[in-house]
C-alpha cells in the first residue's frame, strides 16, 4: 500500500458492495419469500398461520396442563413467555388484591348479602400465596401464552383453529384470535424472544412448573407444505394422548427392528399384527417360528409352512442358489458350512480341523463335478456326509477327529435334516419356517439353515430396484440363536447387510440378557432403527434402561404396562402405544393366547 493510500480516508462501501444480508437484513435472507397480513390470518410463503391468545385460565391447574395442546395432531406452535416479578412489586400487587377482595367481603357483609363463594376462595388463595411469597417458597411471574396454528390452505386453517380452540376449552383455557395483530402474534411465536402482544397473566411458581414438561407425547407431524406419510402401518394408539401411532419402518435409516419383552407381554401378538399389515403392504415376509405360533396365520392368508424336523423335510447347506451366477458363489457356500459346523459342534474347531474341513469341502464339490464355473452349478450338490467322507480320505489326525465329531449329523441320530437333497424350495409372499419338531440339539442349527435359505433368496445378484419386493425376515425367540457365538455372528451380519437389499430383520426375544449381554447382541440393537419395548421383568429393567437410555418414568411404564402396551423408540422419537386390532386380525393372532377384549 502506498503512502498516499494510507493518508487518504477509507471510502465507505457503496450499495453495490453490500451483500443482500447487509442491504435488506438477515430476515430477508432467511425469512419467507413474502408475507400477506390480514386481520385474522397471515399468508407466510406457501402456507397460512393464525395466532390465538390465551386470555383465561382455570382456577386450579393439574400436572402437565399444557399437554393436550402439545399433543394436538398438527402443526401448532405453543409459546410461553415468562418474566419474573420483583419481590417488592409482587408484594405490593398482592396487598392491593387482598385489600380489594377484603373490601368486597365487608361490603357484602354490611349490606346483608350472602357470602360470594368465588370471592371467599379468591381471598383465601391470595392470603395463602402472600404467605408463601413472604417465606420465599414461591415467586410471581408475568406469563404470556400464545398459540400459532399453521395450515396449507384457508379452509384447513379455519378447521384447525376451531379444533385448537376446542382443545384449549377442554382444559378450561379461554382463547381469542389476535385480530388485527396477526403479524405481531406470528413474530411473538418465532424464536426471537420478542413479545409484540404483551397479553400477560400473573402466575406463581407452582402453576408454571405444572406446565412442564413442554413436550408432545405423539410422534411429530409433517410440516405444512411437506407431503404426508405414504407408507407405514398402524402400530396402535397412544395411551397418553389417544393419538394414532403410525410408523413406517421402511422410511427409517434401516428397516431392522428389535422387540424385547418378558414372556406373556404380548410380543408375538404384536409381531403377528405387523406381519399381517406388512402383507397388505406388498411386503414379502419370512418367519422363523420355534413354537408354531404363526402356522394358523400362514394358513389363513395362503402362506407356506416348512416344518423342519418333520419326516422327509431336508435342507442341504451345500446347495448353490440357481440364480446366483457370481464366481464366488461356491466360496460363499463353503464359508457358510464353516459357520454351520461351528454351531453343530457348539464351538469353533481348532485351526488344524478348520483347515481339514476347508479342504474336505472343496474335495466334495470337486467330486460332484462342481467348480467355480457357473455352468457346473446345476449339478447335484454334495451332502454333509460327502464332506465327512472327504475328511476320512485325508487320513490325518485332525481330519479323523473332526469326522468323528460330525458323526451324529452325518450317519447318526441327527442326520435326517441333512441326509439328502433339499426337498422344499420356499416360495410365496409369506413363508413360515417351523422348528418346533426339531430336537433341542438341532434347534439352533435348524434356525441357522432357515435363515440361510431366506438370505439366499434375499441376496440375489440381480440389481435391486424399486421393482424388487421388500422383504421382512422375522426371527422369533432369537435367544436360541443368540446364545451360540457363530449363530449370533450370522445374525449380526444379516442386520448389517439387509438395508442394501431392500430387506429388514426383525429380532424378537424374551431373554433380554442374551441380546444385551453380548457385543454381537449390541450390534443387532445398534443396527435396528425401530426398537419396541413391551413389559419387562424387574430383574432385567436396569439392563434395559441402561441400554436404551430410558428415563425413570419410562422404566416404570415398562414394569407396569398391560399386555400389548409398550414403547416405540427410534433415535430421538419415543412414544408409548397400545396395540389394537380388528376383530378378524385378533382372531388370527391370538391362537392359544387369550388377550383382553380391547386388543
Amino acid at each position: 500500500m502506498s503512502m498516499l493510500q494510507r493518508l487518504l480516508p477509507r471510502r465507505s462501501p457503496t450499495s453495490t458492495d453490500a451483500s443482500p444480508a447487509d442491504a435488506a437484513g438477515l430476515a430477508a435472507v432467511l425469512g419467507p419469500a413474502a408475507i400477506q397480513n390480514t386481520p385474522r390470518y397471515l399468508r407466510v410463503g406457501d402456507g397460512y398461520a393464525a395466532t390465538l391468545i390465551v386470555t383465561g385460565y382455570p382456577a386450579v391447574v393439574g400436572p402437565a396442563w399444557l399437554d393436550p395442546l402439545l399433543a394436538w395432531p398438527g402443526r401448532l406452535d405453543v409459546v410461553v413467555y415468562i418474566d419474573p416479578l420483583a419481590p417488592t412489586v409482587a408484594a405490593a400487587r398482592l396487598r392491593k388484591q387482598r385489600a380489594r377482595l377484603e373490601s368486597n367481603r365487608r361490603t357484602d357483609s354490611d349490606k346483608g348479602r350472602l357470602v360470594d363463594p368465588i370471592t371467599e376462595a379468591a381471598a383465601d388463595d391470595a392470603a395463602e400465596l402472600a404467605d408463601r411469597i413472604a417465606r420465599g417458597h414461591s415467586k410471581l411471574f408475568r406469563v404470556g401464552l400464545y398459540l400459532c396454528v399453521h395450515a396449507a390452505g384457508l379452509d384447513e386453517l379455519d378447521d384447525a383453529v376451531a379444533h385448537v380452540r376446542a382443545t384449549a376449552a377442554s382444559v378450561l383455557l379461554d382463547t381469542q384470535p389476535a385480530t388485527w395483530r396477526q403479524l405481531q402474534g406470528w413474530t411473538a411465536t418465532l424464536p426471537l424472544a420478542t413479545d409484540g402482544l404483551e397479553m400477560r397473566r400473573v402466575m406463581d411458581t407452582d402453576a408454571i412448573a405444572s406446565a412442564f414438561p413442554l413436550a408432545s407425547a405423539d410422534l411429530p407431524a409433517p410440516l405444512p407444505g411437506e407431503p404426508g406419510a405414504t407408507g407405514g402401518m398402524l402400530y396402535g394408539l397412544n395411551p397418553d394422548s389417544n393419538g394414532v401411532v403410525w410408523w413406517d419402518r421402511w422410511a427409517q435409516d434401516n428397516a431392522n427392528s428389535v422387540v424385547l419383552a418378558r414372556s406373556g407381554a404380548g410380543k408375538s401378538y404384536f409381531v403377528k399384527l405387523e406381519v399381517l399389515r406388512s402383507l397388505a403392504d406388498n411386503v414379502h415376509v419370512a418367519v422363523i417360528d420355534p413354537d408354531n405360533e404363526y402356522i394358523r396365520l400362514a394358513d389363513a392368508v395362503g402362506g407356506v409352512t416348512i416344518a423342519l424336523g418333520a419326516g422327509g423335510v431336508r435342507l442341504n447347506p451345500l446347495d448353490i442358489p440357481p440364480g446366483d451366477l457370481r464366481p464366488q458363489a461356491r466360496t460363499y457356500r463353503a464359508l457358510f458350512l464353516h459357520t454351520l459346523i461351528s454351531v453343530l459342534l457348539g464351538q469353533q474347531p481348532p485351526p488344524s480341523e478348520r483347515a481339514a474341513l476347508d479342504k474336505a469341502i472343496n474335495d466334495a464339490y470337486d467330486q460332484a463335478g462342481i467348480s467355480n464355473d457357473p455352468n457346473t452349478w446345476h449339478r447335484q450338490a454334495p451332502l454333509l456326509r460327502d464332506v465327512a467322507t472327504a475328511l476320512n480320505n485325508q487320513s490325518t489326525d485332525a481330519a479323523d477327529t473332526l469326522a468323528a465329531r460330525l458323526t451324529p449329523w452325518t450317519t447318526g441320530s441327527f442326520r435326517e435334516l441333512f441326509d439328502g437333497p433339499t426337498t422344499t424350495v420356499p416360495s410365496g409372499q409369506l413363508v413360515c419356517w417351523s422348528t418346533r419338531q426339531l430336537a433341542d440339539e438341532l434347534r439352533a442349527p435348524g434356525m441357522l439353515l432357515a435363515l440361510d435359505a431366506i438370505w439366499r433368496e434375499v441376496d440375489t445378484p440381480a440389481v435391486h430396484s424399486a421393482d424388487t419386493p421388500r422383504r421382512l425376515v422375522v426371527v422369533d425367540e432369537a435367544w436360541t440363536l443368540l446364545r451360540d457365538g457363530e449363530g449370533a455372528k450370522f445374525l449380526s451380519r444379516l442386520s448389517k447387510s439387509a438395508r442394501k437389499r431392500r430387506a429388514g430383520l426383525a429380532v424378537i426375544t424374551q431373554d433380554v440378557g442374551d441380546l444385551l449381554g453380548s457385543d454381537l447382541g449390541q450390534v443387532v440393537i445398534a443396527n435396528a432403527a425401530t426398537q419396541i419395548l413391551l413389559r419387562q421383568a424387574p430383574q432385567a429393567i436396569d439392563l434395559v434402561a441402561d441400554a436404551f437410555g430410558l428415563t425413570g418414568g419410562e422404566a416404570r411404564i415398562l414394569l407396569t404396562s398391560r399386555r400389548g402396551e409398550g414403547l416405540l423408540i427410534s433415535g430421538a422419537h419415543r412414544v408409548g402405544f397400545q396395540a389394537v386390532a380388528h376383530k378378524r386380525e385378533h382372531q388370527l393372532c391370538i391362537g392359544d393366547l387369550e388377550l383382553p377384549n380391547d386388543e
